[in-house]
């Protein structure tokens, strides 16, 4: 472990300056962060027999679990009612990924290491944009070092997917583009709604498009333009195209167009309506 909680400066924590808008998106990224085990057992059964990859994917499993107890941590201290422990018990009660398997849910295990990259660029990119969005001094250290993390673990899996035969360039661009759309899938949703809609003393029924979508747009007014720069050219490296690549700068305008649409829609749904 390169770094442990307590090399965070907690002293520094500014409560005051965190609107609840990112709090929310912080919570949610806690408990998905902190439910690294289930990922790290179905990657065990996919790559059994591979004993290097395996150990890897276990020290994967513990840092992004620290990943998820900082963040908690902080999201406790700025938030005195929220129990990340509770939370995360909510989450993992109704959300589980398949465990009961022997091969990956995308075909090949070559397969599996670039949806994994596609997943590393996308969370080294998303706590560099939240890092560069909060004034809150603790948070900017937490989201410093986890992103230096993801980074890393974007090039450990990635070392391990050139040991494997790599699938046909249609098959790639279909895995990364099938895990980017999965942002939308019910773990978010759940991860949001154990976070901040199940404490309520009279909760919502669960809804996935709508807890999902919250998320999202709270996320989409993070980030500028070097932070989705910095993840389509991640992702560009595992497919194996070119930076420069018409494809490649396609996908960087797509990127940025959508999540500019996710931050208008949140901007619009916290908007006071006016008054007739």
């Amino acid at each position: 472990m390169r770094w442990t909680l307590d090399d965070i400066d907690w002293s520094r924590l500014e409560a005051a300056r965190v609107p609840p808008d990112l709090l929310a998106a912080v919570k949610t990224a806690a408990l998905v962060e902190a439910n690294s085990a289930d990922y790290v057992e179905y990657l065990h059964n996919v790559f059994q027999g591979d004993d290097a990859f395996c150990a890897a994917a276990s020290r994967w499993g513990e840092e992004e679990a620290q990943h998820g107890a900082a963040l908690g941590r902080w999201a406790m201290l700025v938030d005195a009612d929220f129990d990340f422990a509770a939370a995360l018990a909510h989450f993992r009660a109704h959300y589980r990924l398949p465990l009961e398997v022997s091969a990956s849910v995308r075909g090949s295990r070559a397969g599996e290491l670039l949806a994994r990259c596609v997943v590393e660029s996308g969370t080294c990119s998303y706590y560099s944009a939240l890092r560069d969005a909060t004034a809150e001094p603790v948070l900017r250290q937490i989201c410093q070092r986890i992103a230096q993390d993801e980074a890393h673990h974007y090039r450990l899996f990635h070392t391990h997917y050139q040991r494997y035969p790599r699938p046909a360039l249609w098959r790639r661009l279909q895995v990364a583009l099938g895990r980017v759309v999965e942002t939308g899938d019910d773990e978010l949703g759940r991860a949001w709604y154990a976070a901040n809609e199940a404490p309520r003393a009279a909760p919502p029924a669960y809804d996935r498009a709508a807890c999902a979508g919250r998320y999202q747009a709270i996320v989409g007014t993070l980030y500028g333009r070097r932070h989705v720069h910095t993840a389509v050219h991640m992702i560009a490296g595992a497919i194996g195209a070119r930076p420069g690549a018409p494809l490649t700068r396609w996908c960087g305008r797509l990127g940025w167009w959508w999540l500019q649409r996710a931050g208008r829609a949140h901007a619009a749904s916290s908007t006071p309506a006016k008054a007739a």
